[in-house]
């Protein structure tokens, strides 16, 4: 059997990290353009695949000795185009800065070079009560060069 390749957890292109999504038939509504509640699913990726990428995983935060997640405390987004059935879009994801315990993200779905939705985005990190903790040292040395000076 032909080992079949594994999916892709995007690359970054300096401090941004690049993730491709192809849109489907199910991220549509009866127009054929991607429903919007879908584009929030698409910046959850991103943020989630530029974590992965720095080696910190969702799974790998909550099997620490004391337990960590991450919440979505506030989104700002502007939708600038419609996204379509079968389009390749990119979902660029930039962390910021760490102040505290919440982080600060921006993203962007573009296709091709046109922008079509932005986010701003703070996420909280959390303990397992839903208190609000601070990133533990490895995630903050992890993202440290790629925050903005």
């Amino acid at each position: 059997m032909t080992a079949l390749p594994q999916p892709t957890a995007g690359v970054f292109d300096g401090r941004t990290h690049l993730l491709p999504v192809r849109v489907y038939y199910e991220d549509t509504d009866f127009t054929g353009l991607v429903y919007h509640a879908n584009y929030l699913r698409y910046f959850e990726r991103g943020r989630s695949d530029f974590l992965r990428l720095v080696s910190i995983g969702h799974a790998d935060l909550l099997e620490q000795a004391e337990p960590l997640a991450f919440v979505v405390t506030h989104m700002d987004i502007r939708f600038r185009g419609a996204a379509r059935i079968d389009d390749a879009l990119v979902v660029r994801t930039l962390y910021e800065a760490i102040k505290g315990p919440r982080l600060i993200i921006r993203q962007t779905l573009v296709r091709g070079d046109e922008v079509l939705t932005q986010a701003e985005v703070e996420a909280a990190c959390i303990d397992l009560s839903g208190r609000p903790r601070r990133p533990p040292p490895e995630l903050k040395s992890a993202l440290a060069p790629l925050l903005l000076p």
